[in-house]
């Protein structure tokens, strides 16, 4: 549980136990003066009883001298017994009240479906754990499943190691076992060599990308970017893919845009969203980059023209180690961490991300502040 989940619980329970409080000493001062009242009210009628039956009866006679003599002491012990059964029973409630909530507290971690039940005091604190509960449960789902799709990617990444790993040797021990091999044989073969030996550097890099992702310790280095330079450099730098996907990049934006943020780190994330946006992007097709500014803040849209996205999936695409495609396994997807990485850092720059997808018009929103 973070800090500020911690605060705001104690937060939350000093209220409820203040108002419990409050609540119990109003319930003790209205017990001590039933219980007050009710001993008068039974001293005067029994008095008054035993007033008008005394010259009747001795014994009444004698009780009623007796009572009128030790009056003072029985109002004294009256009071001291009933008083101090009043207060012993209402201290004691304030601590079973505290116990309550803190076996509810060691429930919130405990794996049970059932739900926390606190006495009617505690609603308001019964409701509020058990929303707390509801949500560690979510959180620990999502990283279970986040670890599962982690393990799943290295084990897949794992397995195609082998392929290209394999065709290397293979082809180099042709090379090594045959020098006077025909120049055109011998090209052919270094070029496939070189392929296979890029594939596997790749797939080396997403190793890589998933240790960095889980040993980073983020941290920014903020200062006032010319946004518009950055975006034509970006679009600059896609170039060669742009051309093998056959697709366009067009940018719509001013050039006087700035932002406040971390050039390298905010770099990264228009180059994850960009990649993204091709890979998905149908050949031919253009995407558009925009940017707009408002009174405080910046707003970057990367447009694509791809298949939908359902939006079961575009809820978790920026969760880590999802990947859109499954089926495009490790032969063109990346380690499913692109846009995860992007939404926490523009998440530290106090900014947003969030996608659209219809009718086979993908957008990734980026909204930034201008300054500090």
């Amino acid at each position: 549980m973070g800090i500020k989940l911690k605060n705001e619980l104690k937060e939350r329970h000093e209220v409820q136990f203040n108002k419990v409080y409050r609540k119990q000493l109003l319930q003790v001062l209205s017990a001590a003066i039933i219980y007050t009242a009710l001993g008068v009210a039974v001293y005067l009628l029994t008095a008054n009883l035993l007033r008008q039956f005394a010259g009747q009866n001795e014994l009444l006679s004698q009780i009623a001298a007796w009572i009128e003599l030790h009056r003072e002491l029985g109002a004294l012990v009256y009071i001291m017994v009933g008083y101090g059964a009043i207060l012993l029973y209402y201290w004691n409630k304030p601590f079973q009240y505290l116990n309550e909530v803190l076996n509810a507290t060691e429930n919130i971690f405990q794996h049970k479906n059932e739900l926390i039940e606190l006495s009617a005091p505690l609603k308001d604190a019964e409701i509020y754990l058990n929303k707390l509960k509801i949500s560690v449960q979510n959180n620990e789902h999502a990283a279970q499943e986040a670890e599962q799709r982690k393990n799943d990617l290295i084990a897949y990444l794992a397995h195609d190691l082998k392929t290209p790993l394999t065709s290397v040797i293979g082809y180099l021990s042709l090379l090594d076992e045959a020098p006077d091999m025909p120049v055109e044989q011998k090209a052919k073969y270094v070029h496939i060599t070189l392929d296979k030996a890029k594939r596997l550097e790749k797939l080396i890099n997403e190793f890589f990308e998933i240790t960095r992702y889980n040993l980073q310790n983020t941290s920014l280095e903020k200062e006032t970017i010319d946004l518009y330079y950055m975006l034509v450099q970006m679009t600059d730098e896609f170039y060669p893919v742009l051309s093998a996907h056959e697709n366009k990049i067009k940018l719509d934006a001013n050039e006087d845009l700035t932002v406040y943020g971390d050039s390298v780190k905010l770099a990264r994330v228009f180059n994850n969203i960009l990649k993204n946006a091709i890979s998905y992007s149908y050949p031919g097709t253009e995407i558009i980059v925009s940017a707009k500014a408002t009174d405080a803040s910046v707003k970057i849209a990367f447009c694509n023209h791809g298949e939908t996205i359902p939006s079961s999936k575009l809820n978790s695409i920026f969760e880590k180690f999802f990947r859109l495609d499954e089926t495009r396994a490790t032969n063109t997807g990346g380690a499913g961490l692109g846009l995860a990485i992007a939404k926490e850092i523009i998440t530290l720059h106090g900014g947003s991300i969030t996608a659209e997808s219809e009718n086979e018009i993908t957008t990734f929103f980026v909204t930034l502040p201008i300054s500090c």
